[in-house]
């Protein structure tokens, strides 16, 4: 009877242990298999320390559809994607740090908070606005940045991001953690060079044109946040700062290992600011660098900073196959419309290699540019959303040139440099300009050419010239202003000091001033009223203020008698017109001009 029992409870019990048994398993692995590979097809693997806590629905889990079951790991993940990891506070705009890619067919919104108490109930509720971000960009290999509106009246300067249709997930009490940096003082970029780190920083007020005492400074290198005492720190000192620069020893640990900077934050801590010295702060002198030159201060607070190293290996990639001759290095802002008539008319003079300085651009330029390199011109555009800040872009862009280029020019979209004649022998050809520079290039003592500047007006114009600058305006002033230079940047002054596209050259080189007879610059500053209004409102340089303050009147910077009002002036047109000069005019016309319809090689299709 029991052995009897016992065989019916085997038939009962184990077809239905087998199946339960399979079931589950099949349910556990198809999942598991799902989840595995959702996580291969996200957009980045990341080593990053994140909270990830995908939450499925009772009904998802039911129906058991692999379909539902993605969508909602992968609205999930996207949402989690969106990582900021700094913001920075413009007078115009805030701007998001994003630490991965974005998407740029994505819609995305700015999302806006702020805590009221909720009078009826006694409790603080929290209200959200969401505006249409500005613009969305790439920063660097690893950061994107976005760009949103002011926060309203009231609301809190921790705005968030999302893509268009997200749900709003946000923790308050996190938020109220972060940061938001102004940009009246904070370190904004960073740049390895050799031994050493170069940082960029707004708000140090040294002295314009003028090397500072770098023994005021130190740089402090880390991960975590510091400013709270989380993760680790190492200081060591300055050997130079000028304007927004300061340069400092790299720690030892990554002087021996490169690869240990990639990421790393940044800043300076400056000895003129006030001491603090909380006990939480005198605590983090347990993180101690490494030799003589590391010592911990302990006394003063950092500098805020959104400045990350990062060691690039393109620079390396060409090192080994050689420099280019000569270069150029500009920063513009809303330009699409004038950048090809530049380029293309440069580089039939010889320039190999452009780096385009962004400064927030909203016209079109990223596409302008990819269409030029479309046609084999040699041009990359790098975002540079610090405003205000021409002469540290040129002194980051000098470090980016130096393992590429053996001459680098800087001068603007508006210059274009003309050859009256070729010593002698009629008018210039090809590779003219670079074949100028590499006579110099062994020289033991010249390291920068300039070239004096003819400022041209209206003349007589009243919209802009549809075939291009260099045609339509013929009436300039009749002495030169100011002058552009041409570097060899592996032989400027470690302050990287530059005042209006000259730099400051080590020493025992000198620059050489190029005769007029041989070489000037055409500068089309002053145009078309519409033009001039334009990029006058909106100056890059860091020591010019805009046109409108009524301050600095008597700079080069201004027009001369316009004033202080964005009001067109009576005979703008004919202003700025003491001699007609039609030398560079008739050289394109002769050199560029297709024979049979005489149109440009920058003319839109519509325009010829």
């Amino acid at each position: 009877m029991d052995s009897e029992q016992r065989r019916k409870r085997k038939r009962f019990y184990r077809p239905y242990s087998r199946a339960q048994y399979f079931s589950a398993r099949s349910v556990i692995l198809c999942l598991s298999f799902l989840v595995f590979l959702l996580f291969l097809s996200s957009d980045r693997l990341s080593i990053r320390t994140v909270s990830i806590k995908p939450v499925l629905s009772a009904s998802s889990l039911s129906l058991l559809s692999s379909n539902s079951i993605q969508d909602s790991f992968r609205l999930r993940f996207k949402f989690l994607a969106l990582k900021i990891e700094g913001r920075v506070s413009f007078p115009d705009h805030l701007l998001l740090m994003v630490s991965n890619k974005i998407d740029l067919t994505e819609a995305l919104d700015c999302v806006y908070y702020k805590i009221f108490n909720a009078s009826d109930k006694g409790t603080e509720e929290l209200d959200i606005q969401i505006h249409p971000v500005l613009s969305v960009d790439e920063y660097d290999e690893f950061r994107w940045i976005a760009r949103c509106p002011l926060p309203p009246v009231n609301y809190s300067a921790t705005v968030d991001l999302r893509r268009r249709g997200d749900a709003v997930d946000h923790d308050w009490s996190l938020m109220n953690n972060q940061t938001v940096h102004s940009w009246e003082k904070m370190a904004y970029a960073a740049a390895l060079d050799g031994n050493t780190a170069v940082v960029f920083v707004k708000g140090l007020n040294l002295r314009p044109h003028k090397v500072s005492d770098h023994t005021l400074f130190r740089c402090q290198f880390g991960l975590g946040n510091w400013e709270k005492d989380e993760g680790f720190v190492f200081v060591t000192e300055a050997v130079a700062a000028a304007q927004e620069v300061v340069r400092c020893l790299l720690p030892r640990s990554i002087i021996k290992n490169p690869d240990k900077a990639q990421g790393i934050r940044v800043t300076v801590v400056n000895a003129n600011d006030k001491p603090f010295t909380s006990v939480a702060r005198i605590r983090s002198s347990r993180y101690r660098g490494q030799g003589k030159k590391q010592r911990m201060v302990k006394d003063y607070v950092p500098i805020p900073s959104v400045a990350r190293i990062y060691n690039s290996r393109s620079n390396e990639q060409r090192k080994k196959r050689g420099k280019y001759e000569l270069c150029v290095c500009t920063m513009l802002w809303n330009q699409a419309s004038s950048i090809r008539e530049w380029i293309m008319y440069h580089a039939w003079l010889g320039v190999e290699r452009w780096f385009i300085y962004d400064n927030n651009s909203d016209d079109g330029i990223k596409e302008a540019i990819e269409e030029l390199n479309l046609e084999n011109y040699n041009v990359s555009r790098h975002n540079w959303p610090w405003i205000k800040t021409q002469e540290a872009g040129f002194s980051h862009c000098a470090l980016r040139a130096r393992n590429e280029c053996k001459w680098v020019g800087f001068f603007d979209v508006d210059e274009f440099f003309y050859f009256p004649r070729d010593h002698g022998r009629g008018l210039p050809g090809e590779n003219s300009l670079r074949s100028l520079v590499a006579n110099f290039s062994s020289s033991k003592t010249v390291a920068e050419i300039r070239t004096s500047c003819h400022s041209f007006g209206p003349s007589g114009l009243s919209s802009h010239p549809v075939k291009g600058v260099t045609i339509g305006y013929t009436c300039r002033l009749q002495s030169p202003e100011r002058h552009k230079s041409i570097v060899r940047p592996d032989l400027l002054n470690s302050t990287l000091l530059n005042v209006v596209h000259h730099f400051r050259l080590k020493e025992g080189y000198r620059y050489l001033n190029m005769p007029e007879s041989i070489a000037i610059i055409n500068h089309y500053k002053y145009q078309v009223w519409e033009t001039f209004r334009a990029k006058f409102f909106r100056r890059v340089a860091t020591y010019v203020v805009d046109w409108q303050e009524n301050q600095n009147t008597g700079s080069k910077d201004r027009a001369p008698g316009l004033g202080t009002e964005a009001i067109e002036p009576p005979n703008w047109r004919l202003q700025f017109c003491e001699v007609w000069d039609t030398g560079l005019r008739d050289f394109v016309l002769a050199n560029f001009a297709d024979t049979a319809t005489g149109s440009l090689p920058w003319e839109s299709p519509l325009q010829a």
